[in-house]
């Protein structure tokens, strides 16, 4: 029989309890944890009742579902273009059960966001941070929606910054934040969040099959292209009206023409109502440079075909036969996509 010593008597094997403590956090861990957990709830508290539960109806019946963020006084949401496309009606809810109608106001399906209007008055509102002042290995938090489940929290740390992803659209979206915070079907549009309550991201894309690697369209691009939807209800990119193929050059062709790249964009065709085809431009030219930037993919060129070259003579550098070619091209708007 065994029996049990009082608090106080002879010492005792106590060799069965030394496991046990080695187990229980020092005081300091436990105070990290703590802050790390404060950090976390802070963000959600502040954050938390702006994001939306986005019901939406297609235009040919159907319909879908996704994440939402109000980020104005009045109303403004911004979630992602995939979600809301084709949308004939969309039912936001907040957290606290309340629902209203949205509307469309735009979208930007090159960069994959979009801007919605609450029909009325909304609770809260977000405030968009400054995703340049972020760092590798800083805590976000990842608030939304996923498979209908009621503002779901996931936290991570930002991966790596700078990433491009290519939209749906075909077009590369810069400045990418990647992220190991978890998001799932029903995240898309959902806000990306620092410690500090502000929101650097509106969460887009995961890696199918991958575990930890997820993607937020960045606050910098958000703000750029949210402040062109709210005024224009869209986003003015230039259309020169080729199809192009990134192709290698001939090392004696680079060496000839003193060419920076080893890589460039052969023109497949020529839209009829584009600018590349009034210019001069045909199939089987090579791009090589435009404004006496290099060219070295499609990429590059997308990259360079920005809003502030819409009307204004663009010289392109290409290569025919065996001649260096220089093509004035007066990049036009994009034309609007047809409605889905």
């Amino acid at each position: 029989m065994t029996f049990l010593s009082p608090i106080g008597d002879a010492p005792r094997d106590d060799s069965g309890l030394r496991g046990f403590q080695a187990s229980v956090p020092a005081s300091e861990d436990l105070a990290l944890l703590d802050a790390y957990s404060r950090a976390v709830i802070g963000a959600v508290d502040k954050v938390g009742p702006a994001v939306l539960h986005l019901q939406v109806t297609g235009a040919k019946g159907g319909g879908g579902a996704g994440s939402g963020v109000v980020v104005t006084p009045d109303a403004y949401v911004l979630t992602n273009s995939h979600v809301v496309s084709g949308a004939r009606k969309i039912e936001a809810a907040f957290p606290d059960g309340r629902s209203l109608a949205a509307s469309l106001v735009g979208d930007d399906p090159d960069t994959d966001l979009a801007v919605l209007r609450l029909d009325g008055e909304a609770p809260a509102f977000a405030q968009l941070g400054d995703s340049r002042k972020l760092r590798v290995g800083q805590l976000v938090v990842a608030i939304g929606h996923p498979f209908g489940f009621q503002c779901t929290v996931t936290a991570g740390v930002v991966s790596a910054l700078g990433r491009s992803l290519r939209t749906r659209a075909g077009r590369l979206i810069d400045s990418v934040i990647q992220t190991d915070a978890a998001l799932n079907p029903g995240n898309s549009g959902g806000p990306l969040v620092t410690a500090a309550g502000e929101v650097v991201g509106i969460n887009t894309a995961i890696i199918g099959m991958a575990q930890g690697i997820c993607f937020s369209i960045s606050a910098t691009t958000v703000e750029f292209v949210a402040a062109r939807l709210i005024r224009e209800g869209r986003v003015r990119r230039c259309y020169i009206g080729v199809a192009g193929q990134n192709v290698p050059l001939p090392r004696r062709v680079v060496r000839f023409h003193e060419l920076p790249r080893e890589t460039a964009v052969r023109i497949q065709s020529t839209a009829p109502d584009g600018a590349a085809r009034a210019a001069g431009l045909h199939s089987g030219d090579i791009i090589v440079a435009a404004d006496g930037i290099p060219v070295g993919d499609i990429d590059e060129l997308h990259r360079l075909m920005t809003e502030e070259r819409v009307g204004k003579p663009v010289p392109f550098a290409v290569l025919r036969l065996s001649q260096k070619l220089t093509i004035i091209v007066t990049p036009r708007e994009t034309p609007p996509r047809p409605a889905a």
